[in-house]
């Protein structure tokens, strides 16, 4: 519902489809929602269980599954969920064959892997929402202590979405000024100001927060609306989104992985090779491997 309600806020589509299994819940979202239609540029909203509703979406935003516990691991999850999207993938596919898909669930990853195995779309139409929300989580932080709008800090956090993030130390700049050039122990172990808690914080913050409300909704609901702001609007924008990322970065395996990439109205249109250090690298390929260990062993 957060992911909906940002959607419809940026008047971003004439249509808004829900769709979930719990018909009760589903009804009662459905006429909040439209009960507020006066002050929405949105003229359609729609609920129902039957996917036959979605037909001929555009862009499908998928957050169904199970729920992270307190202290649960993203990657712990993964096999609940993959019985889950063996229903819901074919069901979107039979009405929406020409869409882009949008996955949000968790372990996201692994899940956008699971999409494009069930659905038989190209992987160009494939997408999982991946470090857009660590990157944005990131620069809010760098921001707050440099004491400068996140807007104009530039860094980003590519890899999993999850414990085994890469924060990309050598690429932070604020106004083109490469804070590494700046001080040369930026981002490592013997770096005085410390700059490392920020990655950490922001590994740790789903966390935090599931444990102070139960589950993200806010951050991970305006950063989809985001992505399909640039989706629908074909605006070409690059964000850290999950994708193939076999054959890059020395990574062997089919696994997604976020990567800085293009996005417009076809999905990804391209990726953006970013000049890594070798021990980013490394810590690109340990996430990759890590993910395709959990992965081989799905049953689909």
């Amino acid at each position: 519902m957060a992911c909906a309600i940002s959607i419809l806020l940026k008047n971003l589509t004439d249509e808004l489809a829900l769709v979930d299994v719990m018909e009760d819940k589903l009804k009662g979202e459905m006429m909040d929602l439209l009960h507020g239609s006066l002050f929405l540029k949105t003229p359609k909203i729609v609920a129902s269980k039957d996917y036959a509703v979605s037909s001929d979406s555009r862009l499908v935003v998928v957050t169904a599954g199970a729920r992270q516990q307190e202290g649960e691991s993203r990657l712990n999850l993964v096999q609940r969920n993959v019985n889950i999207f063996k229903h819901i993938i074919p069901n979107i596919i039979k009405y929406s064959p020409n869409c882009t898909l949008l996955v949000v669930s968790n372990p996201v990853d692994v899940l956008t892997y699971v999409a494009w195995k069930l659905s038989g779309l190209p992987v160009h139409r494939i997408i999982g929402s991946g470090t857009n929300l660590d990157s944005a989580r990131f620069r809010f932080l760098m921001g707050e202590k440099l004491e400068i709008n996140p807007t104009s800090c530039h860094g980003w956090v590519i890899g999993e979405h999850g414990d085994s993030s890469v924060p990309v130390w050598s690429g932070v700049n604020v106004a083109g000024v490469n804070l590494q050039t700046v001080n040369p122990s930026f981002g490592k172990d013997d770096d005085a100001e410390n700059w490392r808690e920020i990655h950490k914080q922001v590994v740790d913050s789903a966390y935090e927060v599931i444990k102070l409300k139960g589950y993200t909704s806010w951050a991970i609901g305006l950063s989809v609306a985001d992505l399909a702001e640039t989706i629908l609007k074909n605006l070409r924008r690059v964000h850290a989104v999950s994708t193939m990322v076999k054959g890059v970065h020395g990574i062997t395996e089919d696994v997604f992985l976020s990567l800085p990439c293009v996005l417009g109205v076809n999905g990804i249109t391209s990726q953006i090779k970013q000049a890594l250090q070798p021990s980013e690298e490394r810590q690109l390929q340990k996430s990759a491997t890590s993910l395709w260990d959990v992965q081989k062993d799905l049953k689909f």
